[in-house]
């Protein structure tokens, strides 16, 4: 099964709109290809239901294609990509919590795709699983915008400079918000190390 058709995007259609784009932007099929996997991965850290990771892919990339006469090739494409994503994001946060207040926050993952997936073994994967679920507990702390700083530096390795352009905000802030993301990023891993201890003795 191909990446279009994974994440619920109809294969021909995708196909139609590779030649829309403006001489000398990236088209639609382009985009689709290289950022994909960026997007999934996003959305989940951002705290979409992975239920609901198909149709909010989904709605990303018709945005995209919308929208992407408005992109500007000077900017990393990737930037304008994650302000589209997590709009998205929230609106589907919102969206559930009113559908079913017990189901929010972050949904535990078995982590991302990574090329060499099946050279690991199983205790490999199972660490890995673990650790990302633990990830995605610790990121469930935090609120928006230091959520979405924290992801770009700490999961992303974006650089400050990066960040404030990839979310439109000034240098200071995102210093500001990063200091608050790892302070409570740290509480909330030190609370779940006290927990671990007390469930051992």
């Amino acid at each position: 099964m191909d990446q279009a058709a994974q994440v619920g995007f109809n294969p021909p259609e995708a196909q139609a709109l590779a030649g829309d784009a403006l001489p000398g932007a990236p088209t639609f099929a382009q985009v689709y290809e290289a950022h994909v996997r960026f997007v999934w991965r996003t959305l989940r850290r951002l705290g979409v239901p992975d239920k609901d990771c198909d149709d909010a892919v989904q709605d990303v990339f018709l945005v995209v294609h919308r929208r992407l006469d408005e992109f500007r090739p000077e900017a990393p494409l990737k930037h304008w990509l994650f302000r589209i994503t997590s709009r998205i994001a929230r609106d589907y946060r919102r969206s559930g919590r009113r559908k079913d207040p017990a189901q929010h926050g972050l949904i535990p993952v078995a982590g991302d795709e990574h090329a060499d997936s099946q050279q690991r073994s199983p205790v490999d994967a199972a660490e890995r699983s673990a650790a990302a679920r633990l990830i995605h507990e610790m990121l469930q702390q935090l609120d928006d915008s230091k959520r979405e700083a924290f992801i770009l530096a700490e999961l992303e390795q974006m650089t400050a400079p990066e960040i404030a352009q990839t979310l439109d905000i000034p240098l200071n802030t995102v210093y500001s918000r990063l200091r608050r993301a790892r302070l409570d990023f740290e509480a909330a891993l030190g609370q779940h190390r006290e927990r671990q201890a007390r469930e051992a003795t």
